[in-house]
């Protein structure tokens, strides 16, 4: 469920942003510090920059408008219910939840300006759910220099949680794309035997990571690979491309907007290969509804033409009607959400909510950045929630949900093909998970007892 535009970036942008920071520090010493606390912003544990006696105030971007809007614009609706209805119980502690999002309009300039803004102007206690591989790639460096908890990436890019000691605050929480990959690869090795694959690829690093992930179990069997650059909405060349490879399967490595370009291209050009996209590019209603938006109305059966597609799944959606989990975000949503409908975008926001309220927890009565950021590499592979398969948090990986399911759209809805199966980047094995599900609490607000 997340959104990638270009490779990272770092360099002038970076440097000019921490400038900006170490200025507005410099006035912030001879001030009141955050939270109302006189001068300074720590406490003996650690920094309390955004935490007060009864607040605690965390921050995200998301494309609330632009090309990338449609969907994601819902994930921060979710999160935002789900704390109201936290806030609605008596919030965490005795804190409520001030939840501050601003639009970067999915550019990672935008975004370097509004996580500047959020930092030192809003003193955030952390950052939350910032979506985008490119997007948030733009203030990684920064967010780490200055102590910031970066929790629960929306994107599956592996930089967010492979690398501990380069960015020891930044963490993800959906499945990797080298998770999905290695999935993807493992079930076509053992139900598509004979497939002649290709991949229809996004040129950063959603593509770069789930192609090694899928080469290790398909090398041989890949005929043809067309990279699409984001932004450019012409995609007949690549669907061309692969056609002409002989490609019967093709997987998918894009955003929802590109399901719908791929598939409305391979109608024009009388294509039709079996399509297997990864979980970000398989939300049904919404490519149902981009696929007639982009036809200009051509293609009115929407949501039905994408019968027999093969996708992922992590946690339980809106067609899940009888999930405790789902169940529990439909009442979130009433209770506390607006008149439009539950999506599934918007229970991606509510789980990521539900994690951070049980890192919060986590850290203690008194939390602190670094008490947030010691509970998750502790305690946050035990945290039990919405999520299908277990997250792999510790001090040596700060990478998020381990697996996934296969799932075939039938009748308009998914259905499953097999259980949950999990792995790890590298060469672990891809195996189904036995571990029990977790239920919902009665309240629907967890209650995870302090770190260590």
């Amino acid at each position: 469920m997340t959104h990638e535009t270009q490779p990272r970036r770092t360099g002038p942008r970076r440097w000019a942003l921490r400038s900006t920071a170490l200025a507005a520090a410099a006035l912030m010493a001879v001030s009141c510090g955050a939270g109302g606390r006189e001068e300074g912003e720590t406490s003996s544990e650690g920094s309390t920059v955004g935490i007060t006696d009864t607040t605690v105030k965390i921050g995200a971007h998301y494309p609330l408008t632009g090309v990338a809007a449609p969907g994601y614009s819902e994930i921060p609706t979710g999160a935002k219910a789900y704390f109201d209805f936290v806030n609605a119980a008596g919030g965490v502690n005795g804190r409520q939840i001030e939840y501050v999002v601003r639009d970067d309009s999915y550019d990672p300039t935008t975004t370097t300006q509004v996580v500047n803004e959020l930092v030192l102007q809003d003193e955030v206690f952390a950052m939350v759910g910032g979506l985008g591989t490119a997007t948030h790639s733009a203030v990684i460096n920064f967010l780490n220099e200055e102590g910031v908890p970066d929790l629960f990436v929306s994107s599956g890019a592996i930089m967010w949680g492979n690398d501990p000691e380069k960015y020891p605050n930044t963490f993800g929480w959906q499945p990797d794309y080298q998770v999905e990959g290695k999935i993807i690869g493992d079930w076509v090795l053992e139900n598509r035997p004979d497939a002649k694959v290709g991949l229809f690829l996004q040129d950063d690093d959603l593509g770069r990571d789930s192609e090694e992930a899928v080469r290790q179990y398909l090398g041989d069997r890949i005929v043809g690979v067309a990279r699409y650059t984001s932004g450019n909405t012409d995609v007949a060349p690549q669907i061309a491309q692969l056609q002409a490879s002989g490609a019967d399967l093709v997987l998918g490595f894009n955003v929802p907007s590109y399901t719908a370009l791929s598939q409305l291209v391979s109608r024009r050009l009388n294509y039709t290969p079996e399509w297997f996209y990864s979980s970000i590019g398989s939300d049904v209603d919404l490519v149902g509804s981009l696929l007639g938006r982009f036809s200009q109305g051509a293609v009115t059966d929407g949501a039905s033409s994408l019968e027999n597609i093969l996708s992922l799944q992590y946690i339980d959606g809106t067609d899940d009607a009888e999930s405790p989990w789902t169940q529990l975000w439909q009442r979130v949503w009433e209770q506390n959400g607006t008149d439009e409908p539950l999506t599934n975008y918007r229970i991606y926001g509510m789980s990521h909510a539900y994690a951070f309220v049980q890192a919060l927890q986590a850290a203690g009565e008194n939390p602190t950045r670094e008490s947030i950021v010691s509970a998750l590499q502790s305690d946050g592979k035990s945290f039990e929630g919405p999520q299908l398969a277990p997250f792999r948090y510790s001090p040596e990986s700060h990478l998020g949900i381990s697996g996934a399911n296969v799932y075939r759209i039938r009748n308009g809805v998914p259905e499953n093909l097999t259980p949950v199966l999990v792995t790890d980047i590298g060469d672990a094995p891809v195996e189904e998970y036995t571990g029990e599900r977790a239920t919902p609490p009665e309240s629907g607000i967890p209650d995870t007892p302090p770190a260590g």
